[in-house]
């Protein structure tokens, strides 16, 4: 995707040149209209501050799906179309969006209730044309999860959805839009705002945070797609704010621990709010909670001790023969929602719609769902087919992505049989993750600090002990070779990294 050479220099040199869209925000809502606007043929360029997708788009639930709690809050429309693009991402990135059973465990008492619950999921396999949904005994599912709370145990039932690594399919989305001519800059921020005689907004001043340099851009339009940053940037347009930011928080478990195939969809026992345990990338991950985040983007979303017993709770409750402790988890996670307020009370019934707005010219996309980019994007870009006339040609029925088929298909589209060239495909620690993909990532994918290649590039920081602190000798082989990083760079890089790690993911 990137030389890891001189890509920035190369793109840097350029970037003052006149473009025809400037997209702010580098998480799945950004490089879903850096692809659709590089299809139609734009000159496009995406900046973003810190890496890609570092902020909402790390932090998922790693579901590509319907909702079903969209449905029960009656959000007909989203769910539909939430399945709608389900069903494309399966067909264009196998390998890397993964069908996936959900079940979802029926005790006594069951709110709501078993017959509601058939309806329920019979609206929503007819929603996505395709019969799916069942009702399997206590005896099954005692037989397939037999660590499962036994007292008033009467079955489950099973549902399709999907689960994907979030962070991949941004890179993926990216990474065809360079294909198709789009332009990347991580680690580049939108200082300020740039106007034009009448006032309205045509550029921005671009701060590179790593060769620290500075230069205006202008564009016909501006998107600010920032997510939970979009308040801030809006300010400068004398925006009023319009987010609500919620905080959601996971634990991470290894699979040895808590041995999953089907995903589990379960209702806290405190406030019957939905969670879910997602068999991913060799481990299983439980969140998600849904609070309130006061501060951001000052404050970074970080699991409090109260989510953690909050999730554990919930552990505790439906998994008990697994005897589970938040200190035998092996990482945690947070991410904010960019959710646009509204007048819900419970945050858990505020909408996940997107909304479109412009001020002053600059154009303003926050809320939506991992799920449904794609749909943001192409509504973002309708809005500005009266001054891009290019967008007309946006074809209807282009493919969402360029293919899969195997898990390196999947993750790395029409460069999987490079990645496969480089040999060194023994996972590494009992994780998917192989030196292959690391050595691939240090070469071609703009990794420019330790923790871009260990929490996103692959989610090793997530999935082993310590954030891997145990392969770090063996990666700094790696780092010298393809980054020629010297032993002072590497400490740095190391220290940062562990501290980044234990303030943000350590379990406990």
């Amino acid at each position: 995707m990137f030389d890891h050479t001189d890509w920035r220099d190369r793109l840097w040199s350029e970037v003052d040149q006149p473009w025809d869209l400037i997209i702010i925000g580098g998480g799945i809502t950004g490089a879903g209209i850096l692809r659709e606007a590089s299809r139609a043929g734009l000159r496009v360029l995406l900046v973003e501050q810190n890496d890609f997708a570092s902020a909402t788009s790390s932090w998922s639930t790693k579901l590509v799906h319907g909702g079903l709690r969209y449905l029960a809050n009656g959000e007909w429309r989203l769910t539909r179309e939430s399945l709608h693009e389900r069903q494309a991402l399966l067909d264009a990135a196998p390998g890397l969006v993964e069908p996936m059973d959900f079940l979802m465990p029926v005790y006594a008492g069951h709110r709501p209730g078993r017959l509601v619950t058939r309806l329920g999921l019979a609206i929503y396999d007819l929603m996505a044309g395709r019969w799916h949904a069942h009702y399997r005994g206590r005896a099954k599912v005692m037989n397939e999860l037999p660590y499962l709370a036994r007292d008033g145990l009467r079955g489950a039932f099973v549902y399709p959805d999907a689960r994907t690594d979030d962070v991949r399919l941004v890179l993926r989305v990216i990474g065809e839009a360079l294909d198709d001519g789009g332009r990347a800059l991580h680690y580049a921020r939108a200082e300020s705002l740039c106007r034009d005689p009448q006032g309205g907004v045509n550029g921005i001043v671009l701060h590179d945070r790593l060769a620290d340099r500075r230069t205006k851009v202008t564009a016909t339009a501006v998107i600010n797609a920032t997510g939970p940053w979009s308040d801030r940037v809006r300010a400068q347009v004398d925006g009023a704010p319009r987010l609500r930011p919620l905080r959601g928080s996971h634990l991470v478990f290894r699979r040895a621990d808590w041995p999953l195939e089907r995903a589990l969809m379960l209702f806290h026992p405190d406030d019957a709010r939905p969670m879910f345990a997602v068999p991913w990338c060799g481990a299983t991950l439980v969140g998600t909670t849904d609070l309130d985040h006061d501060g951001f983007p000052d404050t970074p979303p970080r699991m409090t001790d109260a989510e953690g017993d909050y999730i554990m709770a919930a552990v505790t409750h439906y998994a008990p023969g697994l005897g589970l402790t938040r200190d035998g988890a092996v990482s945690s996670f947070a991410g904010v929602r960019p959710v646009v307020a509204g007048d819900a009370d419970d945050p858990g019934q505020a909408s996940r719609e997107s909304a479109i707005w412009s001020e002053q010219g600059l154009v303003n996309v926050t809320g939506g769902k991992l799920t449904t980019y794609r749909v943001t994007a192409r509504e973002v870009l309708a809005t500005l087919s009266d001054r891009l006339p290019a967008l007309a040609r946006l074809p209807a029925d282009a493919p969402i992505l360029g293919g899969g088929g195997d898990r390196l298909a999947g993750r790395y589209g029409r460069h999987a049989a490079d990645v496969r060239a480089l040999g060194e495909a023994e996972p590494i620690a009992g994780t998917p993750f192989t030196r292959a993909e690391l050595r691939w990532a240090l070469r071609h994918e703009g990794v420019a600090h330790l923790d871009d290649l260990l929490l996103r590039r692959t989610r090793l920081g997530l999935l082993l002990p310590a954030g891997g602190e145990a392969e770090l000798p063996a990666i700094e082989t790696l780092c010298r070779e393809e980054l020629g990083w010297d032993e002072a760079r590497w400490l740095e890089e190391c220290r940062a990294y562990r501290a980044t790690w234990h303030r943000f993911h350590a379990p406990g």
